[in-house]
């Protein structure tokens, strides 16, 4: 689990920016579809989805933070 996460951190980290707002979009999306369907009484196929998807989103934007503040030093 943890070099699952390892190795995910470093795929990120490999993107450049273009690519990475593209996935904040795309995960963006994807949570708001997730959360319409648990509004409307629907069932989730997988509840943890959800989850998962709200922290990769901040894996993302941690990335670009990090990399937006290196730059403007």
């Amino acid at each position: 689990m943890v070099r699952e996460l390892v190795r995910e951190v470093a795929e990120l980290r490999r993107k450049s920016d273009q690519e990475l707002l593209k996935e904040v979009s795309e995960i963006r999306t994807e949570i708001r579809k997730l959360r319409t369907e648990v509004r409307a009484g629907g069932r989730v196929e997988n509840p943890m989805r959800l989850r998962n998807l709200r922290r990769r989103l901040a894996r993302v934007l941690t990335i670009l933070n990090e990399r937006r503040r290196a730059a403007s030093r």
